[in-house]
């Protein structure tokens, strides 16, 4: 009895590590801020930690369901392909197709773009497919009667990163977005002058324990306070870390979904 039940727990375990790792879902999160001017929303898709994964015929159903999102812009942050990726050919076609339909797509990089040696001819496909490239840079996005900061920091980890350029002549009374693989950001002098911060990078812990969350994630040790979702970081000012659609090292995923994330942002007054 005990044998079978053994296996009964282990064919559980195993069918969920390959559900949660070959089937990806839209996680849905709605901020308000009274900078977004009332009865108006602003809803950004984000993509994170790819790293270079396909889900079943060479992504075309992620591919569909991102571009049937009506999105006002896609942001991409970081890690696109694995620092083992040795040809850019899947993902540059996934960014190609996600183009036909979403015409602002932006982009920051992660570590592993920066430690794969094809770093250069990544950073140059992107360009040519017209993704706007946000390392330390910003950006006006204005949508109707709404204008928002959009800013991008290049990755942190590997020390590419210059928040005070990529914040450098914002207009405080909008909305600003800043976009960070890293959530480790946060720990950056004028972090705190941001409303919204959108990361990646950690996987959600990739594997994740029941009733503990997170084991462990890079760059923060055992046990991270900064894992995956939502973070009020004071003020109305908040962090959200995507868990990612990948996987890095072990390529399994466990009670952590992959997940890509549609992100609304309305007034303080409900629409």
């Amino acid at each position: 009895m005990f044998l079978f039940m053994t296996a009964g727990v282990t064919l559980g375990i195993a069918a969920k590590i390959y559900y949660d790792t070959n089937f990806f879902r839209m996680n849905r999160i709605e901020f308000q801020s009274n900078k977004i001017p009332d009865g108006t929303e602003f809803t950004i898709l984000q993509i994170s930690d790819l790293h270079n994964k396909i889900f079943h015929n060479n992504n075309e159903e992620l591919i569909r369901t991102i571009n049937k999102t009506n999105a006002n812009i896609v942001v991409i942050t970081g890690d696109l392909i694995d620092r083992r990726t040795k040809n850019l050919k899947d993902v540059l076609y996934f960014v190609q197709k996600i183009m036909t339909a979403h015409k602002n797509v932006f982009y920051v990089s992660g570590n592993h773009e920066w430690g794969n040696q094809h770093c250069k001819q990544l950073l140059d496909g992107l360009e040519k497919r017209n993704v706007i490239i946000l390392d330390n840079k910003n950006t006006k996005i204005v949508e109707g009667r709404a204008v928002i900061n959009l800013a991008g920091v290049a990755d942190v980890t590997t020390k590419q990163d210059n928040l005070k350029k990529a914040l450098q002549g914002l207009n405080k009374d909008h909305f600003t977005l800043l976009l960070s693989h890293n959530p480790c950001v946060i720990k950056k002098n004028g972090s705190h002058s941001v409303d919204l911060i959108l990361s990646g990078h950690t996987h959600g812990g990739q594997v994740r324990i029941p009733l503990i969350g997170a084991l462990i994630v890079p760059d923060q040790g055992l046990f991270p306070k900064y894992a995956k979702g939502v973070f009020n970081l004071g003020g109305n000012r908040h962090l959200y870390i995507d868990s990612g659609l990948g996987t890095s090292r072990l390529p399994i995923r466990f009670l952590n979904q992959s997940q890509f994330s549609l992100i609304k942002i309305t007034n303080n007054k409900k629409v």
